[in-house]
């Protein structure tokens, strides 16, 4: 059976025929940025720094070894760092906080990872903003917030953006959802801090403007360039 990523490798018979409903999507995603660039929607602030590790495109992409390696850097400066997450894959609705007994099918793999590796408080939850506010009530230390993925939660205001791309994979066949795996467009990339490419094993970086590059020994970024 062919894979949807495989099908969103390149352009076919299928994108086209998706084709409307992408750029219907494409429509109603930059109208929603827009009015919070605009001011017609207010982005939240919880008191203090957000950094976003996120990216454009649908599936993973090495963000979570970078939040992994960036909130242990975070703690190294001095700084009190705690992560909120979407929690996906797991089942739970309200906002949780991971402990490390927390079964995956509630708070969901990756932030699991997370606060093993680090020992940092975590939060998941549908809402980020929420999550975000859970967090700090039950941490009124935490001095810097680290998103995993919620590039695309705008009503979070956030400092740092930083957009992930998978060297194997890059932005596919360029399109929106469904024909494609963009959930914003290429351009977007323009407006973030940074954009990390994660390069694994054989996978040739992609040619992409501005961009860091990162490896991944061992589940932890260890090469930052």
């Amino acid at each position: 059976m062919v894979s949807i990523q495989h099908l969103w490798a390149r352009t076919g018979v299928l994108t086209l025929l998706l084709s409307p409903l992408a750029l219907l999507f494409a429509v109603v995603s930059g109208l929603r940025r827009l009015a919070y660039r605009r001011g017609w929607l207010t982005a939240v602030s919880v008191g203090v720094p957000v950094i976003i590790v996120g990216n454009i495109t649908v599936g993973g992409s090495g963000k979570t070894p970078l939040v992994i390696w960036l909130v242990n850097w975070l703690r190294a400066q001095g700084y009190r760092p705690g992560v909120v997450s979407r929690g996906y894959g797991g089942a739970a609705r309200d906002c949780v906080e991971v402990q490390p007994d927390s079964p995956p099918v509630e708070v969901g793999d990756e932030p699991l990872l997370i606060h093993l590796k680090t020992a940092a408080p975590v939060v998941v939850g549908r809402d980020r903003v929420a999550a975000a506010r859970t967090l700090l009530a039950r941490h009124p230390g935490v001095d810097v917030i680290v998103s995993d993925d919620g590039l695309q939660h705008y009503r979070l205001q956030r400092d740092i953006e930083l957009a992930v791309i998978d060297a194997a994979s890059g932005l596919g066949n360029g399109w929106p959802l469904p024909a494609g795996p963009l959930r914003e467009p290429r351009s977007r990339l323009d407006s973030v801090d940074a954009v990390i490419q994660v390069v694994r094993g054989a996978a040739k970086p992609q040619v992409l403007p501005r961009a860091w590059r990162v490896d991944y020994r061992a589940g932890q970024a260890w090469r930052l360039r």
